[in-house]
């Protein structure tokens, strides 16, 4: 199985340091350990070898997987298999193999470019990212990420979406996105962008089908009309394109935060996005940002959540978020309790890149958990239902709202 798409800098800290634009990996510090994960179907004995060549001289590696440690030579200068040792895996799940530095004549211990699992066990299926198709070395160092769409009335012209969103302690490692507040045409939620910097994101995509914010012609391009203080504005791509606001704010692990946002048509053939933010225990609200998108004219479609990683060096890391108190409000200003959702993974779970995801309801919330590789798989399709939260009703002053 390739490295470059299955195995992560584990220690002393994650980083792409190592990782070569040949797909192998290469390193000298005898501190760094490189992680290589897959996933068996069934309790199995794997004899494990490596593809790897002696760039410079002979080098010695620790090879660590399932509580046992083999020391691993590499003395061709080409690359040729290099075996390791034999394992036994007890369980069906993930297996972690560990490749650390022993001792190297040259700049780095070695080039590894695969592990080589091998095994005599009887209809053994092993999961792993299997190539770089469709960019997939990336996607699947990201890992996948998971959705839940929420059931809402059919009958209903709906005009906001409320959630609320506690993120667990622990549970928010660098490249975490917690999205609370998806439409049809944009998404709302918080972040964390380094060891220093948290932010609230509001985002609305452009009409124009780009990812290039550039080519978006002057008439379908994402007018801001308001921002909260403190809040950035600007364009996104890459992932279509458009408006992009954020608020750089520390936001914590175990804190309730609240999340509204309006979608509302201007009746000129434009609608007006709108989204507000707060700590749930302050009891106030602070606007992030107001969008007008042109050529449309809609109301609240398509209101979901998501959990995504967006840093390949931490797709190892486990992360997890609760999503609670989920209402809808229609037009004649009336709520609706949203305690039904379904779930889905994006193609990286679905094409069994990666297995490492779950979701499901627990008591009155949801939760969506992603990345880490732990051996729980979640079921596409499957539809959640949390108890009531009926006496917890948003109660907003509407009127009171900071419109700029």
């Amino acid at each position: 199985m390739p490295v470059a798409g299955n195995a992560f800098r584990t220690a002393p800290d994650p980083g792409g340091r190592g990782f070569r634009r040949d797909a192998s990996i290469a390193w000298s510090d005898p501190d760094n350990i490189y992680s290589v994960f897959f996933r068996v179907d069934r309790p199995a004995v794997l004899d494990l070898a490596l593809r790897a060549r002696a760039a410079d001289a002979p080098g010695t590696l620790a090879v660590r997987a399932a509580d046992q440690a083999f020391d691993t030579v590499i003395q061709s200068p080409d690359f040729s298999v290099c075996p390791a040792g034999r394992i036994e895996v007890p369980a069906s799940g993930y297996v972690r193999v560990d490749l650390q530095g022993i001792k190297r004549g040259g700049n780095t211990y070695a080039d590894i470019s695969d592990l080589i699992v091998a095994s005599d066990t009887d209809g053994l299926s092993l999961d792993y990212v299997k190539s770089n198709s469709g960019n997939m070395f990336y996607w699947g160092r990201r890992g996948p990420s998971v959705h839940l769409r929420y059931e809402v009335p059919r009958d209903q012209t709906l005009q906001y979406a409320y959630s609320e969103l506690t993120v667990p302690e622990g549970q928010d490692p660098i490249g975490s996105y917690f999205m609370t507040n998806g439409f049809g045409e944009g998404y709302f939620g918080i972040q964390v962008n380094s060891p220093t910097e948290r932010r609230v994101l509001f985002s609305v995509w452009s009409p124009f089908k780009t990812d290039n914010p550039r080519d978006i012609p002057k008439d379908q391009q994402i007018v801001m009309l308001a921002k909260g203080p403190g809040v950035h504005v600007g364009e996104f791509g890459n992932e279509g394109s458009g408006g992009q606001s954020y608020l750089v704010y520390p936001w914590k692990a175990g804190t309730t935060y609240r999340f509204l946002t309006e979608v509302r048509p201007d009746g000129k053939g434009n609608t007006v996005y709108s989204s507000w933010f707060g700590d749930k225990s302050q009891n106030t609200w602070r606007l992030i940002a107001s969008f007008r998108r042109p050529q449309t004219d809609t109301h609240l479609t398509g209101f979901h959540g998501f959990l995504e990683n967006f840093s390949p060096t931490h797709g190892h890391i486990g992360r997890r978020a609760n999503y609670a108190n989920v209402w809808v409000r229609d037009v004649n200003q009336q709520w609706h309790e949203c305690t039904r959702a379904r779930f889905s993974v994006d193609a990286t779970g679905r094409g069994g890149h990666r297995l490492d995801f779950t979701g499901g309801a627990d008591g009155d919330h949801f939760f969506l958990r992603n990345c880490g590789f732990f051996d729980e798989t979640g079921h596409p399709g499957e539809t959640f239902t949390r108890s009531s939260t009926a006496d917890a009703q948003p109660n907003i002053d509407f009127d009171a709202l900071p419109r700029s």
